[in-house]
């Protein structure tokens, strides 16, 4: 016993270090090549349309540069969750993440697994030594390739003694998958394995690292892989808690997809393995089915071969599930309406965690926030015109009312939660493009929320109106209309040029700016005109001369906006 457990820890510690190391390389390559790809990602996300091909093609591109599925699913979900993009549109999205999910299979087919220690020690020099911060993430991602061949190395340092060893012989021998039994017990380990370990391609490098060395059979290591599609799907699950009904359906379908995609692969498993044993032969020479590690000729030949085996078997996995899901996107969003019905009360978009490993995507995740605050500007759109119809169009409406303070309410939740959001996403190493961004984002968020504010206030001031039965005389009800109808009018288009990332003509701004003070002033005069000629109840003049102050500043905020978009920033508008 003690023999053994001598024997073991050397493989243990290996094995736990080459993980960990391989693991700390994903994430390396995806933060640099997310920084280096950065509009690139944005731009295929926007391709995210009605077209079920383009969105495939952006899942599948947005998963190549970040290099995990996990990671696009999540954001997918937190998108969908703030109403920017629709749930069919979001299953595309989906299925192509699980085929760019597979590149990482491709890329340990390269065999340079004893240059990663030096790929790694240069590219960490360059990302040390370097002051451009293009090269640095750059020099980021090369490292983060240099640890992944380097810990995937360690591993198989590790877990090769295993085949010595009988405990670990007679302990692999229940996981032969030499039978239908024997494939779904090799499934449900890979699945455990994945959501163990929060990632699917780490599992992955285990498979290899333990199939390359022989301790477990081509076989194997195919049904490890489809297991270990099903268990990326459990972080996915995990960030839907709490979201709306939309996002919880876009977390349903990344499951069923792949749940759908193992059952059936799994009947014809042994078919399966045969296909693409005969399509490796054609290239390698050798069936990795029949030719075990102890008769390969050349042990680097043979690992290439396994590892050209595994990827080819998770890549053609989910490219033919994608094909057979492509043509029924629509009943199956369906399906999934049905699945998770709408809620009877009307859901509130909210910004959920962008990835419960702590693995950020600031890139995209960056986007997601950007949806949330413009939330934020429709809500507040929508509380002009609640005040419109309120104050100037008909009689009082209770429900409206509260709706209209509901919405302020919301507008200082998301406010908060955008804060809590962008400060954690901002502490990881971003570029200064998304940390420019994010500093723009949270600037816009406080003066929507501010605006919320002014806008509850004109609203009870309009109420307090009616509450004391005082009534404006109809040229000063009119002018105020014009007022309301001027400043509406500029946010509507600050708020626009935001969500089409576009910027108001500076021309047009600082004129609409300019005239809805000159309307401002004029208001002010004539009031206090009449307050000369005759009269004026002392009420109706403090909630007037407060209605007017809360216009302006709400035209305030919209200005501070607009400067907010517009390169070089200036000073806000007092």
């Amino acid at each position: 016993m003690n023999e053994t457990l001598a024997a073991t820890l050397p493989m243990v510690m290996a094995a736990v270090g080459g993980l960990g190391i391989f693991m700390l390389g994903m994430k390396y390559m995806s933060e640099g090549m997310q920084a280096v790809a950065g509009n690139s990602l944005r731009r295929m996300i926007s391709l995210v349309t009605d077209n079920r091909l383009l969105a495939t093609g952006a899942g599948t591109g947005v998963t190549l540069l970040v290099q995990s599925s996990t990671i696009t699913t999540v954001i997918v979900v937190g998108v969908v969750n703030a109403g920017l993009m629709q749930l069919h549109q979001a299953i595309g999205v989906i299925l192509g993440a699980n085929i760019g999910t597979t590149i990482t299979g491709w890329i340990l087919v390269l065999q340079i697994g004893e240059y990663g220690l030096p790929i790694l020690g240069l590219a960490a020099l360059v990302y040390l030594f370097s002051r451009r911060e293009r090269v640095r993430f750059v020099a980021m991602a090369i490292m983060g390739l240099g640890m992944i061949f380097f810990g995937l190395e360690l591993m198989k340092e590790g877990v090769a003694p295993m085949r010595e060893i009988p405990f670990f012989v007679e302990a692999f021998t229940w996981f032969q998958a030499d039978t239908y039994l024997g494939v779904l017990r090799c499934v449900l380990l890979g699945a455990v394995l994945t959501f163990l370990v929060q990632s699917s391609s780490a599992t992955l490098g285990i498979t290899i690292g333990l199939a390359v060395t022989g301790v477990i059979p081509f076989t194997t290591a195919a049904a490890l892989v489809l297991g270990e599609n099903i268990g990326t799907t459990i972080t996915v699950l995990i960030a839907s808690v709490g979201a709306n009904t939309n996002a919880k359906r876009t977390a349903y379908a990344h499951v069923l997809f792949n749940l759908f995609g193992v059952f059936w692969i799994t009947l014809i498993f042994g078919w399966y393995s045969q296909l693409v044993a005969s399509v490796i032969e054609t290239f390698h020479g050798v069936n990795p089915i029949l030719t075990p590690i102890g008769e390969a000729a050349d042990p680097l030949a043979f690992a290439a071969m396994i590892t050209a085996a595994i990827a080819l078997t998770h890549t053609g996995f989910n490219v033919t599930n994608t094909l057979l899901f492509l043509p029924f996107l629509g009943p199956y969003a369906r399906l999934l309406e049905r699945l998770a019905p709408d809620p009877r009360v009307k859901e509130v978009a909210q910004l959920r965690p962008m990835d419960a490993r702590g693995m950020p995507a600031p890139i995209l995740g960056i986007e997601q926030s950007r949806g949330e605050v413009v939330q934020m500007g429709r809500g507040v759109l929508k509380m002009v015109d609640w005040i419109r119809q309120l104050a100037f169009n008909g009689p009082r409406d209770d429900q409206i009312i509260q709706k209209t303070f509901h919405r302020e309410e919301v507008l200082d939740n998301i406010h908060h939660e955008i804060i809590t959001y962008l400060t954690d996403l901002l502490d990881a190493s971003v570029p200064h493009s998304v940390a420019g961004e994010g500093r723009e984002q949270l600037r816009i968020a406080h003066e929507f929320e501010s605006m919320s504010d002014r806008l509850a206030s004109i609203l009870r001031a309009f109420l307090k109106l009616k509450e004391k039965n005082l009534e404006l005389p109809a040229d000063q009800q009119g002018e105020l209309l014009t007022l309301h109808d001027e400043v509406a009018d500029f946010l509507r288009q600050v708020t626009e040029a935001y969500i089409r990332r576009e910027v108001l003509d500076e021309a047009r701004a600082q004129s609409t700016n300019a005239a809805i003070n000159r309307l401002v002033r004029s208001i002010q005069d004539q009031h206090l005109q009449r307050m000369v000629e005759s009269p004026v109840d002392p009420n109706l003049s403090l909630i007037l001369t407060g209605i007017i102050t809360d216009y302006r500043r709400v035209r305030a905020h919209t200005m501070n906006i607009h400067e907010a978009m517009s390169p070089p920033a200036t000073a806000p508008v007092e």
